[in-house]
């Protein structure tokens, strides 16, 4: 099983979109294994965007994320990674497709809603910033068998 880092960002939080966008994952039969609420400080920022923070708009990128509380959770699932950034959508709200998350809930580039790490280096550097080993409970839920097939693991 793959996991990955999702962050429901202050916009998400402040338009009471969290349980709607959680929901999405549970429905696509993924595992919330750890989850919080939480508040990104300047230099929490500066670990998480580490390889933007040296671009212009990077202040504005900064502000945001530290503008209010987000809830930080690890996703667990087959091919997790992908398929939680396939339901996310393209970056921009305004491109999004209908039916991701951010196509049905976004409007803007730097105001997308949610994080998901972008690739396995990713998530394994991201989830230790937000999460110790003692917070995360992996489990296999009771309905898996009629989720996929065993020989699909």
């Amino acid at each position: 099983m793959e996991r990955t880092l999702v962050l429901l960002k202050p916009d998400c939080v402040q338009r009471r979109l969290v349980g709607r966008v959680l929901a999405r994952f549970e429905e696509k039969g993924l595992n919330i294994i750890a989850m919080k609420l939480t508040r990104v400080t300047p230099e929490l920022a500066r670990r998480l965007y580490a390889q933007h923070v040296n671009q212009a708009w990077y202040p504005g990128l900064e502000e945001f994320i530290t503008g209010g509380p987000l809830v930080a959770a690890i996703v667990e699932g087959p091919e997790v990674i992908r398929v939680v950034r396939e339901m996310l959508g393209a970056t921009n709200g305004l491109d999004a497709a209908p039916g991701t998350i951010r196509g049905d809930f976004g409007s803007s580039q730097q105001m997308n809603l949610v994080h998901a790490a972008d690739g396995p280096k990713a998530a394994q550097r991201e989830i230790p910033i937000f999460f110790d080993e003692a917070d995360i409970h992996s489990y296999q839920p009771t309905i898996r068998r009629w989720l996929h097939a065993d020989e699909e693991d």
